[in-house]
């Protein structure tokens, strides 16, 4: 039992006159209001036998809540303010009551064993009922206040839902804290903000320039270029690595926004190999670079849909008068195999788990299915109409008018520039001399000008914008998830369940850290390996508010690791959810027969030839058992999904069976919290851990890349024969039908973030075909 007393305090001396004498009997605390106080660990609240009173009156009368109601957004009208005095117990001295004003309130508990704070902030005092037995608890209002898992901690949706499902309910109610529950509303935050800086900073900042190295110096009026086409990565990437980094393309933007040598960005955009997350993320630095008062033009030499809607961020386009533009629409393929294989005498014997799930489908069906022609028709909706509201929207017409004239066949880049979507007609030469009469450079011979390669390597702290003291640890998660490494691959090739878990602990066990940013670029992987780190972020949100920020794409195990988060941010075009899961093996009979090979297998126990006799079809308790373990990793993953996002599993079974959403969706239906980019998990997790959105913090990149010699070969030698990168693919789709995997079709992948409808395998075909010609 908790007895609260208020004691109003308005000056230093009243502070001492009110604080509690030394002979109390009840153990208390004190705690201000507006100053946060660290968690208490997790401990049953059962009473001290050596320490008995009387319940007081006024809060004995408090009902507690029922469990089909959701909790009350202020404190019970039932109970009095609380200032009413409390029934003193005979022979102890309470400290006396004065009116006060009320600018400064100190909180006076009164406790008979340590006690855990609800999560409720709302309510004054709660009462928990489980099943079992019945928990007190008391809260106190905190402005943003960190939101930590507890086991007193019952989701509101989870006991509205106990009357329809009992299983389901116990289940959430003794579950961990539900991600998504926001205590307050969720900041907004753009993707930079440019500020003044002091005079003293200003002087410190052109010190450091003088002081520079000759690898950070640059030019004064120099021009910012960068040439935005193929892969953009959401790892950051050494001098080594080719492509493009995300995140150094991002910060490259904020620094020339501050850079005093940096008279503007000169952008050359081409066809690019990325989703549209991340082409959303670089849109919102462009505009945000633009209210910096400098300059920012692009150049489009050739574009699509995908392209354009990047450019038409710029405050000028340009194009070439021969430029190849093709704004056509858009479309998603899909190309599939069963054909070929069983003709090769291959049978691929596929369990997929969802009615939406499209891993596997290249493999093992022979055309589209109508769930997963519903589903990519709705993902094709959403991407289409978030492209023509942002680019009706650019140029100030109706949606109808920019559809239309889509309709018509854009080919012409002349029919651009006579609508106004691109500004003038001039090759790149052209553009310079404009650029160099602009910074008034017209007696040099060429425009002073810095790569992106050469400006990634400018410091923040040079510019004056690094942060303060606080830190908050940024882990990257990119790429296909695996359990452990292989012994070819590079230290970019995707998620390490073994190392991921690495940098968790260290986090986790850190106090240097006031907060994490989970970012997650994944289609998932292996189930396990997606299983054991949904866990140790679990852990690591036990001790620290964490935050999930998803790119490109969060879908299957990528999104299993973004639900062990408490609050989940995605772009409006993410590819999010996929939650189910397929498995499979090849049976190779036929195959064998053709070219004369046999095998034979001894084996011990029923199903011991289960995952290894691949040269005879499955005998029907085989198959039965194949398709009960792979229901049963589903239905982990989706109860695990249920309870992390305090849905029942009802409620979680709509929007689950596989099914792949938009972030924007995704969002309407519980998946996601929030809409944004990097900088919105940024506010969130200021918010989380009462760091106030004006002070500048120090994020620390924890999966800092780090050049290994196959990586350096790669980019210094480029790839073997040209189809390295088509060959991870086929090898990617046959290889993954090894075990349990939570993962969302590459292909499909592939299908929204370009228009080439080539199969992986017929790619490579070809590729070989003309390297021997």
């Amino acid at each position: 039992m908790v007895y609260l007393v208020a004691i109003y305090c308005n000056s230093e001396s009243q502070k001492k006159k009110c604080a509690p004498t030394p002979n109390l009997a009840w153990r208390s605390t004190w705690r201000q209001v507006n100053r946060p106080r660290p968690i208490a660990p997790n401990r049953p609240l059962t009473p001290d036998p050596t320490l008995r009173r009387p319940s007081p009156p006024h809060l004995s009368a408090i009902p507690p809540p029922s469990p089909a109601a959701s909790f009350p957004s202020h404190p019970a009208t039932t109970s009095p303010p609380l200032h009413a005095s409390p029934t003193p117990r005979p022979g102890v001295r309470l400290p006396p009551f004065r009116k006060l004003p009320r600018p400064m309130a100190r909180l006076l508990v009164l406790r008979s064993a340590p006690y855990h704070r609800s999560s409720l902030s709302a309510a004054t005092t709660t009462a928990l009922l489980s099943p079992s037995k019945l928990r007190h608890s008391a809260s106190f209002p905190h402005p943003a206040r960190r939101l930590l898992p507890s086991p007193l901690r019952v989701p509101a949706r989870a006991i509205e839902s106990s009357s329809s499902s009992s299983s389901g309910a116990t289940k959430q109610e003794e579950a961990p804290p539900a991600a998504g529950e926001a205590q307050e509303p969720l900041p907004a935050a753009p993707a930079f903000v440019v500020e003044e800086l002091g005079w003293g900073t200003q002087l410190a900042v052109k010190v450091k320039m003088l002081v520079a190295p000759p690898w950070q110096r640059v030019r004064k009026g120099s021009v910012l270029t960068m040439k935005l086409r193929g892969e953009v990565t959401d790892q950051l990437k050494t001098r080594f690595s080719s492509g493009l980094s995300l995140p150094q393309i991002c910060e490259n933007f904020e620094k020339a926004a501050y850079d005093p040598r940096i008279s503007g960005i000169y952008l050359h955009i081409e066809p690019l190999s990325c989703g549209w997350g991340k082409v959303d993320e670089i849109r919102r630095h462009i505009v945000d670079f633009k209210k910096s008062g400098k300059f920012v033009v692009g150049y489009m030499p050739v574009g699509g849909e995908k392209e354009y809607y990047l450019a038409s961020a710029c405050a000028e386009l340009y194009a070439p008068p021969s430029a190849y533009v093709a704004l056509y629409g858009l479309t998603i393929q899909q190309t599939f195999l069963r054909g070929v294989l069983e003709k090769v005498g291959v049978q691929p014997e596929v369990q997929r788990i969802g009615r939406y799930k499209s891993a596997g489908d290249q493999l093992a069906r022979r055309s589209m299915s109508n769930e997963v022609r519903e589903m990519l028709a709705a993902l094709l909706d959403n991407i289409y109409g978030n492209w023509l509201d942002t680019v009706s929207s650019k140029h100030g017409k109706k949606k109808e008018e920019t559809e239309e004239f889509i309709n018509s066949g854009v080919y012409q880049v002349e029919r651009l520039k006579e609508e106004g979507w691109i500004t003038d007609l001039l090759y790149d030469d052209e553009v310079m001399t404009m650029l160099k009469e602009r910074v008034g450079q017209n007696d040099k011979k060429s425009l002073r000008m810095v790569d992106y390669s050469k400006y990634s390597r400018v410091r923040k702290s040079t510019l004056g914008i690094e942060g303060g003291g606080d830190r908050i640890a940024v882990i990257r998660a990119s790429g296909s998830i695996t359990r452990t490494r292989g012994r070819l691959s590079v230290g970019s090739s995707g998620i390490v369940a073994e190392q991921f878990i690495e940098k968790i602990r260290t986090v986790r066990e850190s106090e240097k850290y006031k907060a994490v940013i989970l970012r997650i670029d994944s289609p998932g992987g292996d189930a396990l390996a997606s299983d054991l780190m949904w866990r140790e972020i679990r852990l690591l949100a036990d001790s620290k508010p964490v935050i999930a920020s998803m790119s490109d794409v969060a879908a299957s195990g990528g999104y299993y690791m973004a639900m062990a988060a408490p609050v989940i941010v995605a772009e409006k075009l993410t590819l999010t959810g996929s939650i189910g899961v397929v498995t499979g093996k090849f049976i190779l009979q036929k195959l064998y027969e053709r070219i004369d090979f046999n095998k034979e297998i001894l084996s011990k126990g029923r199903y011991a030839e289960l995952n290894a006799a691949d040269n005879r079809p499955l005998r029907q308790d085989e198959a039965e058992l194949f398709e009960k373990s792979a229901q049963n990793a589903y239905a982990s993953f989706r109860d695990k999904a249920a309870m992390s996002r305090s849905m029942s599993i009802d409620e979680m079974e709509t929007v689950a069976q596989g099914r792949v959403w938009s972030g924007q969706d995704a969002a309407s239906r519980g998946l996601v919290d929030s809409l944004g980019g990097f900088s919105q998990a940024l506010a969130i997790a200021k918010q989380r851990a009462n760091i106030p959105q004006d002070k500048k913090v120090q994020l620390v990149e924890i999966s800092k890349a780090s050049p290994s010699l196959p990586e350096i070969l790669s980019g210094i030698g480029g790839s073997l024969l040209g189809v390295d990168r088509v060959v991870k693919g086929v090898l990617q789709d046959v290889t993954s039908l090894n075990g349990v995997q939570a993962r969302m079709d590459g292909i499909l992948f592939e299908r929204l973030e370009n228009a080439s409808g080539e199969s992986q395998l017929f790619v490579l075909i070809k590729e070989i075909v003309n390297y021997f010609d």
